[in-house]
């Protein structure tokens, strides 16, 4: 499993039962889903999730939930006899809950009654935001999570904590390193530039170092990301796609800005 620094912050807080909702913003494919639902397996043994992405494509039984009497009902399908337990042992993970952005909603209510512990994921949620009549501002506590930087990078490649932190210091002192392991650095960071930090591609090259398979899911998830684009605005999807298909020749101009007309 790959080291993340967010892990500790949704373990914490889950340990320390805060009644806020966390939910955990983030792109798709980052490992949001993986790492909330490794914390809440780890900490609760009533373990109920969700993928409202997936609800949606199917049979849609969460999209008119706007109660919570509704939401129940709805959860009691799919969870059957966990629906006994309590906060303390049992936690709810709502995952990809922009999918229905009326739940945002619902979060304040569900936390009133605090009848489970509960924990959301979410991606484009400024887009949700938006169609969310009213957003639960003091009931939610949202955390943004990014892919992989280049110290988890150098975790995934076996690097210590000690080793980090010795390079750390070398570099805030300004102290020289050796020929060997000024190559290796400057090595793994163009591996890492290569790579990039998608938990997909990086358990992909530690396990191979095959560029050409991270590559494939490189443009696998470039394909899903264009997808999303465009899906959340109907009216100008033609613009959107053109414009996320502009953003690799973008970025080698000095005007890094697209003019919508």
């Amino acid at each position: 499993m790959l080291r993340r620094k967010i892990r500790p912050i949704i373990y914490n807080h889950l340990s320390s039962r805060n009644s806020k909702i966390m939910l955990v913003d983030g792109a798709r494919q980052i490992g949001k889903s993986y790492i909330i639902r490794s914390v809440a397996q780890e900490l609760f043994p009533n373990y109920i999730e969700i993928d409202f992405v997936e609800d949606k494509a199917g049979d849609a039984i969460f999209a008119n939930a706007t109660t919570t009497e509704e939401f129940y009902f709805r959860l009691s399908t799919i969870a059957g006899e966990k629906m006994k337990g309590t906060k303390e042992d049992t936690i709810v993970f709502l995952d990809e809950i922009q999918a229905y952005p009326h739940l945002l909603t619902l979060l304040r209510f569900l936390r009133k009654e605090g009848r489970f512990t509960y924990i959301a994921s979410g991606s484009l949620l400024g887009v949700a935001l938006q169609n969310t009549p009213s957003v639960p501002a003091g009931d939610i506590l949202i955390t943004h999570m990014f892919q992989l930087d280049f110290e988890e990078f150098l975790w995934a490649n076996g690097f210590s904590e000690n080793a980090i932190e010795k390079l750390e210091q070398k570099f805030l002192s300004r102290e020289s390193l050796d020929d060997a392991m000024h190559e290796r650095m400057l090595d793994l960071f163009k591996k890492y530039l290569l790579v990039g930090g998608l938990p997909d591609a990086v358990n992909e090259y530690i396990s191979s170092r095959n560029l050409v398979a991270v590559r494939e899911i490189h443009n696998s998830i470039h394909s899903l990301y264009g997808a999303d684009a465009s899906q959340y605005d109907r009216e100008h999807k033609l613009q959107i796609t053109r414009i996320f298909n502009m953003v690799p020749s973008l970025m080698a101009n000095k005007q890094k800005r697209v003019v919508f007309k």
